[in-house]
């Protein structure tokens, strides 16, 4: 069964992630500047339509705290803010090249923290009223070894919530095809360079806890998600969407939202707090 790839999918998302990277050599080229560092940045934002939330220069560094739109990936905003403060900096201060020094850090925060996410998606069940049937329709997956993701330069911890719904909101899948699936993407996470930490897979939607590297954003991920599941589907187990009657496995649409260590609240009043 043929299913029509999806191109483009309509977002609900809070995305916000904790940014940190360092002078050259670590030199303390803005202990007397960092007001005008923080504007440089804050322009540089506004003219990207990335969402400056906070900011906090230091003689030998730059934090930040951003909140991004799904198509935008960590590795470009980087690249973009530092290359464009760098060439301000160097105009406006006459400093010598480079400014920064290579890589970043950079770490997801959400509104809630990582722990209760996961805690969120082992309910499920209990959260839908499935776990009083003698044999739920339900499928649950959480990895016991972490994957390890890597990437040149960077130290990152890039953990995202998403929520996909079957078309029409249809109950489509069974614990059995649950496991079918969450198996497949786990084969299409390693080839593909992402990691799938939780699945929670009910009969008319699933969330994932997935984890990306910086050149890599969440609506690739999702897509990957979705059209290579939609094809695993429909070529191997096509009769619950014929008895569903679509032709689609997915709505296309879909929520996203990062979490971590701590929350975006936490991570914005530290970075508010003068030092």
């Amino acid at each position: 069964m043929y299913l029509t790839p999806f191109t483009s999918l309509a977002w609900a998302y809070q995305l916000h992630y904790y940014l940190c990277f360092r002078t050259h050599r670590r030199r303390p080229l803005f202990a007397s500047k960092a007001a005008r560092l923080t504007e440089f940045v804050t322009e540089i934002c506004a003219r990207h339509d990335y969402h400056l939330l906070e900011c906090q220069p230091h003689p030998n560094q730059l934090r930040c705290l951003v909140s991004l739109q799904p198509a935008q990936t960590i590795s470009k905003v980087m690249q973009t803010i530092k290359t464009n403060s760098s060439r301000e900096c160097t105009h406006q201060f006459n400093l010598a090249k480079p400014v920064w020094a290579r890589g970043f850090l950079a770490k997801s925060v959400g509104h809630v923290r990582i722990g209760a996410v996961r805690k969120y998606l082992e309910q499920q069940s209990k959260h839908h009223g499935y776990d009083s049937r003698v044999l739920p329709p339900v499928y649950r997956y959480r990895a016991h070894q972490p994957v390890k993701l890597q990437a040149a330069h960077a130290s990152f911890e890039l953990s995202h919530h998403l929520v996909l719904a079957t078309c029409q909101r249809k109950g489509i899948f069974t614990s059995d095809l649950g496991r079918a699936l969450s198996d497949y993407w786990l084969r299409v996470a390693a080839i593909r360079g992402f990691a799938v930490d939780q699945i929670s897979v009910v009969p008319d939607h699933v969330h994932l806890l997935v984890r990306i590297v910086p050149k890599m954003s969440i609506d690739e991920c999702a897509l990957m998600l979705m059209n290579n599941g939609q094809h695993f589907i429909g070529k191997n187990y096509p009769q619950p969407l014929v008895e569903a009657g679509v032709n689609q496995l997915w709505e296309a649409s879909a929520y996203a939202g990062t979490c971590g260590e701590f929350t975006t609240a936490l991570i914005k009043a530290w970075l508010s707090t003068p030092e």
